[in-house]
């Protein structure tokens, strides 16, 4: 059987807080930011959660300012944690490449 699966994303907005650095019980380090896209067909806005892992999108997503627009391409990811209250999930966009426009 043939696997068509892709996992690729391209998403353009604004940044919609401060980045944040953390560093995870791991000892990895993530900055951690969200982007703003308005929609287009509807009223509203979709508001997504960013990851950004390498030494080059972290550097990047730490430059970011507010308001400011970008341009993300990655993959979507569902990250995992143990929580007090158990096991606990979410979304993010894990982002390969980060660039203003």
């Amino acid at each position: 059987m043939e696997d068509f699966s892709v996992n690729e994303v391209l998403l353009r907005g604004r940044v919609s807080g401060v980045p944040q650095e953390k560093e995870l019980p791991s000892g990895d380090h993530v900055v951690e930011f969200r982007i703003v896209i308005p929609r287009r067909t509807r009223d509203g806005v979709d508001t997504l959660d960013i990851a950004a892992w390498t030494a080059k999108t972290r550097r990047t997503g730490l430059s970011l300012k507010t308001e400011e627009w970008v341009e993300i391409s990655g993959a979507i990811r569902r990250r995992f944690w143990q929580a007090p209250s158990g096991l606990a999930s979410r979304w993010q966009v894990e982002a390969s490449a980060i660039s203003r426009i």
